[in-house]
């Protein structure tokens, strides 16, 4: 008996951490009451991961980040200054987590109340969990903490221009429109898979080399731009397991447009085509080695594409979410 309780507790224990980072099908498992938990799994933190990567990715890429000590260049070495940008570096990654993301996952949750209560009625607004007062004080609190951190890293790299600031007023507006009336992106597949893409890549790396450099090189739109239709397929993957919820409410997502067979390779080929045209144009300017090495991770995405996505996309979305992950910002580094 001891044994069996122990092993309740572990798996109550469980269902309560992955609620707390909004893992998809979590809450249906726990039993947390607390408000800042249920604050916190409306911001969804497993979703914070991509966006960040994406900031440092950006930073790198504006060629003026600087490492605490960089081993590979001794003229990289600067203790204070490295420091000085690890800590912009950091409040960079919390303007695009917990704030813009976190806003991004409220907003969406809050207009998707009627679906969810259908799709996942365990869900923290759908159940009761938290009133509409106070997701309203989140929803304010996260925009207006958004902009003004914006404006401070503007003002801490010494802007004329608030780049920062404007990337962070794109990314609030962007949420809204997404998951709000009249335009609600989402409520058609491709609008709504695009713009998910736009805001998980494209929007985070000009925000993070905005906070160190000058967007002044066409590559530096591009290139996040092309790498950012490949958050498609994620998308894709991500509607399969609200399809009768969707199909109620008349939102057309790309399995219910299509069909679940003829989705799951739309979501295939919008994986990886991007990637590898990224590492084709990197090739041809002469980046042999970052071609190869982005034209090497779509491998292992491919392997779970035949043996996940392919063979049942609806029980398997988390897990080919989660495989292919990864590589996929792996391959963002790389670019």
């Amino acid at each position: 008996m001891r044994a069996a309780s122990t092993h309740l507790n572990i798996d109550k224990d469980e269902a309560d951490r992955r609620a707390l980072l909004g893992m998809p099908k979590a809450t249906a498992a726990s039993s947390s009451t607390a408000l800042w938990k249920i604050r916190l799994q409306l911001c969804k933190p497993i979703t914070w991961i991509p966006l960040t990567a994406a900031v440092m990715c950006g930073a790198a890429a504006s060629g003026n980040y600087h490492w605490i000590y960089n081993p590979f260049n001794p003229a990289d070495r600067d203790i204070m200054l490295g420091l000085q940008d690890a800590a912009r570096g950091l409040l960079t990654m919390v303007l695009a987590g917990p704030f813009m993301e976190g806003y991004s996952q409220t907003i969406n949750d809050w207009y998707d109340r009627d679906i969810d209560a259908i799709n996942e009625p365990y869900r923290p607004i759908p159940s009761g969990a938290i009133s509409e007062l106070q997701v309203m004080q989140q929803i304010y609190f996260l925009i207006t903490g958004s902009l003004c951190i914006g404006l401070g890293i503007d003002v801490w790299a010494g802007h004329n221009f608030p780049a920062v600031l404007l990337c962070a007023f794109i990314g609030t507006l962007a949420g809204y429109i997404y998951s709000a009336p009249p335009l609600r992106l989402k409520q058609n597949g491709w609008s709504g898979d695009v713009a998910i893409g736009l805001c998980y890549v494209t929007l985070p790396w000009w925000c993070g080399h905005a906070a160190f450099g000058e967007l002044d090189r066409m590559e530096y739109w591009v290139l996040p731009l092309v790498y950012s239709l490949s958050g498609i397929g994620p998308a894709i993957a991500n509607d399969f397991k609200s399809i009768e919820g969707d199909k109620q409410f008349g939102i057309d997502s790309i399995p219910v447009m299509y069909g679940v067979d003829v989705a799951k390779w739309i979501c295939a080929v919008a994986q990886v085509f991007p990637q590898l045209a990224v590492a084709a144009y990197l090739y041809f300017v002469g980046e042999t080695a970052y071609a190869f090495a982005i034209a090497g991770l779509v491998l292992p995405q491919l392997y779970y594409i035949k043996m996940l996505l392919l063979v049942d996309p609806v029980a398997n979305d988390i897990a080919f979410q989660t495989s292919c992950q990864p590589f996929f910002f792996l391959g963002l580094v790389a670019t």
